[in-house]
């Protein structure tokens, strides 16, 4: 026979043993729903998003035009000197566009200009339709933002040119 006593618990049922403890029963126990994520991150929405279909028609519309305006121009920029003559005609500025370095140039850069601005305008749309979001803006935004740019580089030479300063001063002064 051996001597061996229980020790506490071994004898006891887990209710007794949470008894003993001064735990309530199992039963009153309610379990709280577990976070998956922490409170500082935004809840995500489980329903997937649809899709707008006409955003879509309209963005890839926006973007095609785009595209046909950029190849078509960015084309014509590499011959700035017969673009800026036509435009100091158009103006009504007598003489020819003379600084043709600057034109080469600046006529360059801003044909590079319009072609990554419409390279980045139309990945950002790509992305935005993967995922679902409203689109049919970011082409008009690129599409602004681009030819700002643009302006600002057939600016340089424009103001480098003679005829045009002179027009310019004699405008002011009469």
């Amino acid at each position: 026979m051996t001597d061996q006593r229980p020790q506490y618990g071994e004898l006891a049922t887990p209710e007794e043993q949470r008894r003993a403890a001064g735990l309530p029963p199992l039963e009153e126990i309610v379990a709280e729903p577990v976070l998956t994520a922490p409170a500082s991150e935004p809840a995500v929405d489980a329903a997937p998003r649809r899709p707008h279909p006409v955003d879509r028609v309209v963005t890839v519309g926006l973007l095609a035009y785009g595209l046909f305006n950029v190849i078509f121009t960015a084309v014509s920029y590499l011959d700035l000197t017969r673009v800026m003559n036509e435009s100091m005609r158009i103006l009504g500025i007598d003489g020819e566009f003379t600084n043709y370095e600057q034109g080469k140039l600046w006529g360059s850069i801003a044909a590079v200009v319009l072609v990554v601005g419409w390279a980045i305008t139309a990945w950002a749309s790509i992305r935005r339709l993967r995922s679902a979001k409203i689109t049919w803006w970011v082409p008009l935004v690129g599409a602004v933002v681009t030819m700002l740019i643009t302006s600002m580089c057939l600016a340089v030479p424009m103001f480098g040119d003679p005829a045009f300063m002179s027009y310019v001063q004699n405008m002011g002064g009469s």
